[in-house]
């Protein structure tokens, strides 16, 4: 069974009586209904809908949250919340031991405290946080994340650039349509029930190399952007409109001198774009 460690994660705790009702309140994912054992993925957005952090977070005990998060934005998250948090009692701490390891391919294997990540539908991950262990190489994390379709803020979008719908955030449970009010729930409720999301994470493959091209073109036009790229295989943040309608019309959508083939993720709902969706 594989098994990667990330380095670049850091581990928030968020203890006290008030925090799941904190986190309910400002985050998409629903804290309320979170169950033991699993890393959901959420994120905290601008009051424009914007994904202003992505991370996964996890239930440890009693009013206890774990926060999964790059370890770049981990202060600003930090302080982030604490604004939010005003009179409320909970406390927000970062710890500085724990480790995140992934594994994934065999249930059996995996240590009794893993967490499953649900960002993957179809086959078992697990994530667990131990300190004393050694970082390894992350291509295989990365080229799992790219077969399945599962995006990461840094390395496939930016912060503050992304609405949840663009990298699958309405697929995965990290954003609860039902919960009501958080923090630009209005903007994304509005753009899920009108199905006016047009930015869409897919696999991209090509028969060269990548090279250092990251925008995506076809007839001279912009489609999409490169994320993480791992040998001929990548994932791209793309106008489906627009891919689709390039695809109809025979035109080649290239990365610098190579040629790509897009596709569908595994496991979405979403589909190509039919006529009248491009008229809506």
């Amino acid at each position: 069974m594989p098994n990667v460690v990330l380095d670049e994660r850091t581990l928030i705790t968020f203890d006290g009586s008030d925090a799941t009702h904190l986190l309910h309140n400002v985050l998409t994912c629903n804290i309320e209904s979170l169950n033991p054992g699993i890393a959901q993925i959420g994120a905290l957005l601008t009051p424009q809908g914007k994904i202003m952090f992505d991370f996964l977070i996890s239930k440890t005990g009693d009013n206890v949250y774990l926060v999964d998060i790059e370890t770049g934005s981990a202060a600003a998250f930090i302080q982030r919340m604490k604004m939010f948090r005003l009179r409320s009692k909970v406390e927000i701490t970062e710890s500085t031991e724990s480790l995140v390891s992934i594994s994934w391919d065999d249930d059996s294997s995996a240590s009794s405290d893993a967490l499953r990540d649900t960002r993957f539908a179809d086959m078992a991950v697990y994530r667990s946080y131990k300190s004393g262990i050694t970082a390894t190489d992350r291509t295989e994390w990365d080229a799992l994340r790219i077969e399945q379709g599962v995006a990461e803020s840094g390395l496939d979008f930016q912060l503050g650039d992304a609405f949840p719908h663009d990298v699958s955030l309405d697929q995965n449970g990290g954003v609860d349509f039902k919960k009501g009010c958080y923090i630009g729930q209005e903007v994304i409720s509005r753009m899920h029930h009108r199905k006016t999301a047009r930015r869409r994470i897919l696999i991209a493959k090509t028969d060269t190399d990548y090279g250092e091209a990251t925008d995506l073109v076809a007839n001279d036009k912009p489609v999409g952007s490169l994320g993480t790229k791992i040998g001929q295989s990548a994932l791209a943040l793309c106008r489906i409109d627009r891919v689709k309608d390039a695809i109809d019309n025979g035109h080649m959508i290239k990365a610098g001198d190579a040629n790509v083939e897009l596709s569908i993720p595994p496991s979405v709902s979403y589909s190509w774009p039919s006529e009248s969706d491009k008229d809506a």
